[in-house]
């Protein structure tokens, strides 16, 4: 098994809160964290009928049968069971006694908010990082984008045109029909290959909407769900003034490079090098990286970009708190020009308020400093993502 970065941080809250949930997408790895790094803990699939039904016969003798380590993996599928975790875990006044697991983010998440505001520390649990496969060191960049980071293909050496095409059918048919009850499940399929054509744009609903033909509030409806199973994100506006960030249009990224090349129909690292979206698709390679690894950090991701009228534009912005940021622009090309340093000098001209730190990571192979402005290959993100963040 290789190592999880975020098993640490968990294992501190579970000496701090009574309840630790912990959710990402299908096959991110969760159960096997869990089983594995916490093995003095008794483990109940609730996706098993058997399982529910055993518990629901008698919910509050269960729990305190059951002792004060337990976890409960697929939760959101027994939502009965939280009001007595509630009250039994308050008796005991313990930390660590619950350990709640789900790959359906929103189902779980309104749940926790109903019965254990306060009482649980929420960690998510993404495909793996960068820092994680040391088989990446030697991977080509295409190949890597065209991979993706899915422990099953790393595990069991399973190409990604055998494995994305099963992944995404099971999502529609349990996460999609569970979570809004879509009937046109085909529409829906367009919808998601209509947000892989879109990586790194601003997002115009009703560009996105119009093309699948659906209305704008569906189109909405639809990102949420996209977002709540850990498909896609959407990165907002950098502004100082946070009430600006929420009104202004996000652009939108997938989790996961390998799922977005299934669904553009990339099969092979000459298709993914030779597309029209290379360069998009690098870029939210290296976006992605940021996020998971605030993420199985304990950290909550700060992830945004800049985009000026007179079009300056900085692909990521990474608050890092105590009224510093960094600064990103991230390169598909393999050579240095001189041309990557111009929005990032015009931008830190208008940013004297804040301490910046600046960086480039580019398809290439050279590691150096120009200036104030670091050069960083993409194989070496790895190793520098700390210093970076």
């Amino acid at each position: 098994m290789i190592p999880r970065r975020l098993t640490p941080y968990i294992r501190k809250m579970l000496g701090k809160f009574p309840v630790v949930s912990l959710t990402g997408p299908r096959q991110s790895g969760k159960t096997t964290l869990l089983t594995h790094a916490f093995p003095d803990y008794k483990y109940y699939n609730l996706e098993r009928m058997d399982h529910r039904e055993m518990i629901l016969s008698d919910p509050v003798g269960f729990l305190k049968t059951a002792g004060a380590k337990v976890i409960f993996d697929e939760a959101q599928n027994l939502p009965e069971l939280f009001s007595y975790i509630q009250t039994v875990s308050d008796e005991r006044n313990l930390p660590g006694q619950y350990i709640l697991s789900g790959s359906q983010s929103f189902l779980l998440h309104h749940h926790i908010s109903q019965s254990l505001a306060g009482r649980v520390s929420i960690n998510h649990l993404f495909p793996f990082d960068i820092t994680e496969i040391e088989s990446i060191k030697n991977q080509e960049v295409c190949q890597t984008i065209l991979n993706g980071f899915y422990p099953r293909l790393y595990d069991k050496d399973i190409a990604p045109e055998d494995f994305y095409p099963s992944y995404l059918e099971t999502y529609i048919q349990r996460d999609v029909r569970t979570l809004k009850g879509i009937e046109n499940l085909n529409t829906f399929s367009r919808f998601l290959s209509l947000c892989a054509g879109r990586i790194g744009q601003v997002l115009n609903l009703t560009s996105l909407a119009n093309d699948t033909g659906i209305s704008v509030n569906t189109a909405k409806a639809w990102l949420s769900l996209l977002e709540a199973s850990f498909i896609i994100y959407q990165v907002q506006p950098y502004y100082r003034n946070f009430s600006k960030r929420l009104i202004k249009s996000p652009k939108l990224y997938f989790y996961d490079t390998g799922v977005a090349c299934s669904l553009l129909k990339l099969t092979n690292p000459e298709m993914v090098r030779t597309h029209y979206l290379y360069g998009s698709l690098f870029e939210n390679l290296v976006i992605s990286e940021m996020i998971k690894y605030q993420s199985h950090t304990g950290k909550h991701p700060s992830v945004y970009y800049w985009r000026e009228s007179n079009g300056v534009e900085i692909d990521c912005i990474v608050e890092k708190g105590n009224n510093e940021i960094l600064a990103l622009e991230i390169k598909g090309g393999q050579t240095f020009t001189k041309d990557y340093l111009k929005n990032l000098r015009n931008f830190s001209k208008n940013k004297d308020d804040v301490k910046m730190s600046k960086a480039i990571v580019y398809a290439g192979d050279q590691a150096t400093v120009i200036g104030d402005t670091q050069l960083i290959p993409w194989r070496a993100l790895a190793a520098g993502i700390n210093g970076l963040i």
